[in-house]
């Protein structure tokens, strides 16, 4: 089942979709399920590139999981102004929507994932090293580096025209200074040891927006903590939003199949420690 909910976050209104499944498929834990949460891009929505959000969606849904999508305050058809702002809020955005998701009572606490791509990769992480609730992440294409990547996007002309008058446009948003100073106080590349949960790294080889390379340094710091796997998947030819059929089902399958394996080693666990 499929609905839009509107939730609030501070002065603006989240729009989103929750997907539940209809059949008893992973239900636990007195009949709560496993939950992720979809975090689009720089100037993204929650239908993403080609659909890219909706089709995972409804293929983690028949998997057996709830998933709630939603638009980032001024980006699809969520109040506020997108551009105002920056990291910050969009941290605080998603901590919001999750404490909307365990409000309810069909969300497992123990199975509860955040899957982010681009910059909303960067704000998943963020989330997570400041939410012990988030319990693993699923980065697609991850930013790593918010206030080069996104001036890289925007072009320099665009950046340097905001520091000087104070706001730019950008595709017809309006991208303050503020957005480009709040890119430049969050590193969610150092921040990554401070998550303790599992990790899915799915990036393309054809990816001109955010290097591929990100997604193996990336690897490299997630290895480095104490507690917590990391995994990551790199698909040849793909593009930044996986564009073409075939990198669109990799990316999906995949990240349907890790969280799979996950719920299955908790099962496991559980049956040595009985």
């Amino acid at each position: 089942m499929e609905r839009s909910i509107a939730i609030r976050s501070g002065d603006m209104t989240l729009s989103g979709v929750l997907h539940t499944p209809s059949s008893a498929d992973q239900a636990g834990n007195k009949g709560r399920r496993p939950f992720v949460l979809i975090c689009h891009g720089f100037v993204g929505n929650k239908i993403g590139a080609n659909r890219l959000f909706v089709k995972a969606a409804r293929a983690l849904c028949a998997a057996g999981h709830s998933v709630l999508r939603f638009d980032f305050g001024g980006c699809g058809e969520s109040t506020g102004e997108y551009g105002s702002t920056g990291l910050g809020s969009m941290i605080e955005q998603t901590r919001h929507v999750l404490d909307y998701a365990f409000s309810a009572d069909w969300v497992d606490p123990e199975r509860v994932a955040v899957l982010g791509h681009s910059l909303g990769g960067a704000v998943a992480l963020l989330a997570a090293a400041r939410d012990r609730r988030i319990r693993a992440l699923i980065l697609w294409s991850p930013v790593a580096h918010p206030l080069h990547d996104i001036v890289q996007i925007v072009g320099r002309h665009v950046y340097e025209r905001c520091k000087a008058e104070g706001a730019a446009d950008y595709l017809g948003y309006r991208l303050t200074a503020a957005f480009f100073e709040s890119l430049e106080q969050f590193q969610p590349f150092q921040e990554a040891r401070k998550f303790f949960g599992d990790v899915l790294l799915v990036h393309g080889t054809s990816d001109e927006v955010i290097p591929v390379d990100y997604s193996f340094l990336y690897q490299k710091a997630f290895w480095l903590r104490g507690e917590g796997s990391c995994e990551k998947e790199i698909i040849l030819q793909a593009d930044h939003t996986f564009s073409s059929s075939e990198a669109c089902h990799r990316a999906i399958s995949r990240t349907v199949e890790w969280l799979g394996a996950l719920a299955a080693r908790k099962r496991e666990w559980n049956d040595w420690t009985i």
